[in-house]
């Protein structure tokens, strides 16, 4: 045999010894004794792997009664992560419902004892709000109770879903519109807003009278300017357009304040609807009407678009010579130049107009020129009152104030609290007896003679009372006294977020006994 060749039979003959390959898989354990044969050590090698084997056994053992441990734990954690899923969805439910007992007991009492200057607590009230209203978790009304229509009211022709507003002060600077609105009123009133950026008085400027749930504040109409308001409005237009499918551009925030979103081009909720509240400059001089009037119509400019109700502010006590503005013929004609600037607004429906007065100013003559001022100028109707000059006496009758608030007593400013409430609802009555007498006098021949008119073939003028309502008692008197929305400040920021459901649901009760 060739030497060439031997490699070849060499690998024949193993071919031949070995196990054909359907063999190996049935029968793997043929192999061994043959290995073993021609390996005598794999034997041994084996013997010496037995407790390595024995080894192996045990650790099985082990893990086995480790896996209902371990099956235990994981139990636990599933318990644990549900229970804490199911405690943070209650959590939510609650602390998001203007129900919630704990924005009037808990929350109010703790921001007050956190935040000693009322401003600062004001400030965090609202940057929280925005916060929380950004992400979904503010409070807000659960379940509708304006859907039974039994507190709806028709304003400026709307079928408005209730008869409760929030006055200016409370978002001085449009920053939180929609979560106001989300607690239950049909009228928000944010504001007021200045031509220029103006800082208002020195600070302190808040105080606080607890036993009297009362404030006393000189802010002085502190304000970022209607230019800044005009953009914080025009941009929440904006989203709600993107939002509403409209597209992001100029032409869907024309369709949005032009109605096609059927919703009103101010609050942009079904039912409800937005005030914006103007004033003028501190600095601008007192005695000069028409820089006066150029004022209020730069406001008006800025922001009517985004506004379902103009509020002329003539009666902020803190603002040196602008109650003055009150008298029949400097306020017909600032009332006419804003009502010509709201007629002027590029949108098809136009931002109605109203103003607000003192209720310091409550002399007939006084209540008689501004009514005249009203009729002439075209004004759609009056906000009556406002914050007050004078100290009332405290509650109840004979209640003797701690000397610190006897102290704060003393500060100047406008008082604000439940004391306000039997004045303001008088100044209702009496300026619904005034103007439903309809204008004082018109032109009615061709000789110039002055005739009266019937007051029955013009539009109703609409008062919105404001002044010490604190519940759902208050607001129905307001409301039989001739308003026809009542209006809050201090009661919100004592009783909570809760405060306008809470009123609803006793102003209910309250049409229900009658």
């Amino acid at each position: 045999m060739s030497s060439s060749a031997a490699p070849i039979a060499w690998r024949a003959n193993l071919r031949a010894r070995a196990l054909p390959a359907s063999q190996w898989s049935r029968r793997p354990s043929a192999l061994l004794p043959k290995r073993a044969e021609r390996c005598p050590g794999a034997v041994r090698y084996a013997s010496e792997s037995a407790p390595a084997q024995s080894a192996a056994a045990e650790t099985v053992k082990e893990a086995s009664k480790e896996i209902p441990k371990k099956a235990g734990r994981g139990s636990r954690k599933a318990l644990y992560g549900t229970s804490l899923a199911v405690v943070l969805l209650v959590g939510y439910i609650y602390g998001t419902d203007t129900r919630a007992s704990i924005h009037q007991y808990a929350v109010v009492p703790l921001i007050r004892l956190l935040y000693p200057d009322a401003e600062d607590a004001h400030h965090v009230g609202v940057d929280n709000l925005k916060l929380l209203y950004r992400y979904g978790l503010h409070p807000r009304e659960r379940g509708n109770p304006d859907s039974d229509g039994a507190l709806a009211t028709e304003v400026f022709g709307y079928t408005l879903s209730n008869p409760i507003g929030i006055s200016a002060g409370l978002d001085k600077h449009a920053d939180i519109p929609d979560a106001l609105l989300d607690i239950g009123p049909a009228v928000v009133e944010v504001g007021g807003t200045t031509p220029l950026p103006q800082e208002g008085n020195p600070k302190p400027r808040v105080f606080r009278l607890p036993s009297q749930h009362a404030m006393i504040n000189r802010y002085g109409l502190n304000s970022k300017g209607a230019d800044h308001m005009a953009a914080v409005l025009k941009q929440r237009v904006r989203d709600f357009a993107y939002a509403a499918g409209f597209g992001d551009h100029d032409f869907a925030e024309q369709r949005v304040l032009d109605g096609e979103a059927n919703v009103p081009p101010g609050s942009l909720v079904p039912g409800k609807l937005l005030a914006v509240q103007v004033a003028k400059n501190k600095l601008t001089p007192d005695g000069d009407i028409e820089a006066i009037k150029r004022d209020y119509v730069y406001c008006v400019d800025r922001v009517a678009r985004y506004a379902d109700i103009l509020v002329v502010n003539v009666s902020s006590p803190n603002t040196p010579g602008l109650r003055d503005l009150q008298a029949a013929a400097p306020l017909t004609a600032i009332l006419t130049a804003v009502v010509g600037a709201a007629q002027n607004v590029d949108r098809k429906t136009k931002p109605y107009v109203m103003v607000k007065v003192s209720p310091d100013e409550d002399s007939n003559e006084q209540i008689s020129g501004i009514c005249e001022a009203v009729w002439n100028s075209g004004v759609d109707g009056v906000i009556v009152g406002n914050t007050t000059n004078r100290r009332p006496e405290p509650l109840p009758k004979g209640f003797v104030l701690p000397a610190k608030e006897q102290q704060t007593l003393k500060e100047t400013g406008g008082y604000s609290g439940p004391q306000l409430f039997d004045r303001s609802v008088a100044l209702v009555g009496r300026y619904r007896a005034m103007l439903d007498q309809g204008p004082p006098s018109q032109t009615g021949s061709a000789e110039g003679e002055n005739a009266p008119v019937d007051a029955a073939s013009l539009p109703r003028k609409v008062i919105f009372a404001s002044g010490g309502i604190t519940n759902g008692r208050e607001a129905q008197k307001a409301l039989e006294a001739g308003a026809s929305v009542a209006m809050m400040y201090t009661g919100l920021v004592y009783g909570g977020v809760g405060t306008v459901t809470r009123v609803k649901q006793e102003l209910r009760e309250e049409l229900q006994r009658k």
